[in-house]
């Protein structure tokens, strides 16, 4: 997961720059309807948010927002499910209709900064999903034409504050992806250095004073710290603003409920998780099997710890099942980890030959955080508990 998250943001994040900024909104009511249709997205109101960037589309249709936002609304549906293509095409069009309009705003000025920003955003979004679908040529080359466009915008507007999340992103990641994965460093030589202090301060500035970027800067700032920094605490805190914010968003709640794993809150995990499973089967959007079968997963790891070895069987069991129908494009560490936690209830459960066989399986897996080993030392000798 954590290399999935640095190809998508270092390679391709460089291009975005949330393209909404006071000056470029035309009117009050232009910015009502972006910032009900910008509230409605991250809250996976999808229909309201339709409703209310089609109006900015009606409003000033020789205006490029409408038709981006209305593309924001396909990202975060392809967001919820990264293995789902099906909402790639609209995704791709509407970007295309931003740049195009984009493009005839500059042929008359070069500098027309809602052209720029607009046009920067389109193809780092378009750059971003080429990477997620494993494009790389392609997504190097909208990163490459996208941060250009981002520097030219940041000239004429270095005080904006909404510019900074782009620019942040682009700071934090340009210093922080090659050292630690070296794969990267050729896609990175034609580049600009980055400075990771610079971008958390860019970041952080960004969530206080950005008007339309702030809780995407907080989101990024929230992975960052969690993912990369470690800082668990920092983390917990953004992830809680987030989701208090925006409670019917499932990436927010996941996350949310991740800070309490890694931080031992456990009790508050199985809330958080248990609700996940519920909004799940009441069929509510974005509570999909992928959301469900990691929910599955950290309710076992509950009941493991509260010695209720039965039921963390019955939920890794449906963690496990539901791995078969989630990894269409590669096998996900859940699947790996569900079945060394099989074994390690069966063991506790008296049930050793079940266990073997559990473990046995994960040995024909991929590794996932010393899954294959761990299988190997309890085939030697069964896991205890302590």
């Amino acid at each position: 997961m954590r290399i999935r998250l640095l190809l998508l943001f270092l390679l391709v994040l460089i291009g975005f720059v949330h393209p909404t900024s006071a000056q470029w909104v035309p009117d009050s009511v232009f910015d009502y309807h972006v910032q009900k249709g910008i509230d409605y997205t991250y809250n996976l109101d999808f229909e309201r948010a339709n409703q209310e960037f089609s109006e900015l589309v009606k409003l000033k249709p020789d205006h490029p927002a409408g038709y981006f936002f209305l593309a924001m609304i396909d990202w975060w549906k392809i967001l919820l499910d990264l293995d789902d293509d099906s909402h790639d095409g609209e995704f791709f069009d509407r970007l295309d209709k931003v740049i195009d309009m984009c493009d005839a705003r500059l042929d008359k000025d070069e500098n027309d900064v809602t052209a720029l920003f607009f046009k920067g955003g389109a193809i780092g979004f378009r750059g971003r999903l080429h990477a997620n679908r494993n494009h790389w040529v392609r997504a190097a080359n909208d990163g490459r034409r996208a941060i250009g466009i981002v520097q030219k915008a940041y000239e004429l507007q270095p005080n904006n504050a909404d510019i900074l999340l782009g620019v942040g992103i682009y700071n934090y990641y340009a210093e922080v992806a090659p050292d630690r994965y070296p794969f990267l460093k050729p896609f990175m030589w034609l580049l600009p250095k980055g400075d990771k202090a610079k971008g958390i301060e860019q970041l952080r500035l960004a969530t206080q004073r950005a008007k339309y970027a702030r809780i995407e800067a907080t989101y990024f700032l929230l992975q960052l710290y969690f993912y990369f920094e470690k800082d668990y605490v920092s983390a917990l805190r953004l992830a809680t603003q987030l989701y208090s914010r925006y409670p019917n968003n499932s990436l927010f709640q996941r996350i949310l409920g991740r800070c309490d794993i890694v931080m031992n809150r456990l009790n508050e995990a199985h809330t958080i998780y248990s609700e996940v499973v519920k909004r799940h089967n009441e069929g509510r959007t974005g509570y999909n099997n992928v959301s469900v079968r990691e929910a599955y997963y950290y309710i076992g790891l509950y009941y493991m710890s509260v010695h209720q070895p039965d039921e963390a069987l019955k939920q890794f069991s449906l963690c496990e099942r539901l791995s078969g129908d989630v990894d269409r494009a590669s096998q996900s560490g859940y699947r790996a980890m569900a079945n060394l936690r099989m074994g390690m209830a069966f063991d506790l459960l008296k049930r050793r030959e079940d266990a073997v066989q559990s473990y046995k399986r994960v040995l024909t897996m991929s590794e996932f955080e010393d899954s294959r080993s761990l299988a190997k030392q309890y085939l030697e000798k069964p896991y205890t508990g302590n």
